[in-house]
């Protein structure tokens, strides 16, 4: 009797439980997937793949302009460092851009220039008056036309003496100290300063001279804090390290910091300026060739893309994003650091900063401030050939009313979503896509707003085509 009473208490929990594991096991439980709302949405990393085959990811590189757009010298631009910031005024429509200009070796200014397409830009620039002695660093955000106090609209981030110095302006141009020291104290003379819309707070990188037990020295590393007033900042904590098993990263490794911050969709997109001063840019050239006559190597650096999902861990590549230029005798032969992105109409434009000769070499002359372009958000693809590729999604809540592709198909893209057990899903069969186009309009039977709240994937397979991501528009 005991033994069937326990039977008749058991056998039904024991039920419920495995249905809840079946569920989780097939991916059925809905709590489970995925919210995707409006904005694009990039197969930069993994994180909304489920899986894939005969799919090859890709790092694609901006397309430089040949010649720099802000020159460097007191003839020219008298571009100093390689840290600026660039915004598209909402109000006039003309591009805005500040950056360093030199004193000396240690101290610099803060230069302005405009241009009506962000390519062209008009000189003579202007030297703003300090709002303090800044050593190095330009980041300036716009809180935007709405910001309640409208004294201190535009912050600007610099280095000095110990840390991150935040100054306020009404307009960019005059502009008033926050407080007469440091908000967030550094030991290294880089850094940056960005708001993150996503969980609305501040976010400062900077970097670090550090040392560890998995390289030798006192390495320059990126740090990140963030904040909700710009007084009060979070504990540092480290981002960046170098890859000790990468072979591109075999050597001395470090970092100028991060900066470029960009939010797409869930994501921010930064630039990780990398360092090599222990390498040459010209390969069998030495280091007074280069025009170096102190150090070993003149050194050579390129731009790596980092992206966050949550704004406190970055994940990277090793690929160059932004290569120094292998010509020798070009103006970016040597550095080719990104610091500042902005979307353009359907491009994105990449600012960066190029070296010619060296990290040391002629530092008020040769550096110099050039643009990179690609259409929108095309950082990262995945790329099939002759073998038919496929990707489909964890299971994902598509928040929208309508979808686009962002693709380049010589041969042909199909798509079509699944339920979340990947079955096929009445009235989304596949959709065929081609032509290049950041926005290719995707057209089933019945509108996605149909399927809200309910989890689906989505499959795509291509052949001979690029696959960067898909946007959701409302």
């Amino acid at each position: 009797m005991v033994r069937k009473k326990f039977l008749r208490n058991v056998i039904p929990v024991l039920s419920v439980l495995f249905f809840v594991l079946s569920q989780i096991q097939c991916g059925t439980n809905s709590t489970h997937a995925i919210k995707v709302g409006k904005g694009p949405h990039l197969f930069i990393d993994d994180y909304l793949i489920a899986e894939q085959s005969f799919l090859t990811r890709t790092v694609n590189n901006p397309a430089k302009l040949s010649e720099p757009i802000v020159t460097g010298g007191k003839k020219g631009d008298d571009n100093f460092q390689p840290y600026l910031s660039v915004i598209k005024d909402p109000e006039s429509g003309r591009f805005r851009m500040w950056y360093n200009t030199s004193e000396n070796m240690r101290q610099s200014h803060i230069g302005y220039i405009e241009s009506k397409d962000g390519i062209h830009w008009l000189s003579p620039h202007r030297v703003l008056k300090d709002p303090h002695k800044i050593r190095f660093n330009c980041s300036v955000v716009d809180r935007g036309v709405n910001y309640p106090d409208k004294k201190k609209r535009f912050l600007l981030g610099f280095y000095y003496k110990d840390g991150l110095m935040i100054a306020t302006s009404p307009g960019g141009f005059n502009w008033k100290m926050m407080a007469d020291t440091s908000v967030l104290k550094h030991n290294h003379d880089i850094n940056s300063l960005h708001w993150d819309p996503l969980r609305r707070q501040y976010l400062a990188i900077f970097s670090n001279r550090t040392e560890s037990k998995f390289w030798k020295g006192r390495l320059r590393i990126p740090y990140e804090s963030v904040s909700k007033d710009l007084l009060r900042w979070e504990k540092p904590w480290m981002i960046i390290t170098p890859k000790v098993n990468a072979p591109v990263e075999q050597g001395e490794t470090q970092f100028y910091s991060m900066g470029g911050v960009l939010c797409r969709g869930d994501l921010l997109i930064g630039l990780v300026k990398i360092l090599r001063d222990d390498k040459n840019a010209t390969p069998g050239k030495t280091a007074k060739e280069m025009g170096d006559m102190k150090r070993k190597a003149a050194g050579l650096g390129y731009t790596v893309l980092a992206w966050s999902r949550d704004g406190r861990t970055w994940q990277r590549d090793y690929e160059p994003f932004i290569p120094n230029n292998p010509l020798p005798g070009s103006w970016d032969h040597a550095m080719a650091w990104g610091d500042e992105q902005l979307v353009v109409g359907n491009e994105t434009f990449i600012y960066y900063v190029g070296y010619a000769h060296g990290h040391k070499v002629a530092r008020f002359t040769e550096r110099q401030i050039g643009l990179a372009r690609m259409p929108r958000d095309r950082y990262v693809s995945r790329d099939a050939d002759l073998n038919i590729g496929t990707l489909i999604t964890k299971p994902v809540i598509l928040n929208a009313d309508s979808m686009t592709v962002n693709a380049n198909v010589d041969d042909v893209l199909r798509v079509r979503l699944l339920d979340e057990n990947g079955k096929r899903l009445k009235n989304f069969d596949w959709f065929t896509i081609k032509g290049d186009s950041i926005a290719n309009p995707v057209k089933w039977k019945k509108s996605i707003k149909s399927l809200k709240g309910k989890p689906v994937r989505i499959e795509f397979q291509l052949r001979y085509a690029q696959l960067f991501g898909f946007d959701l528009w409302e």
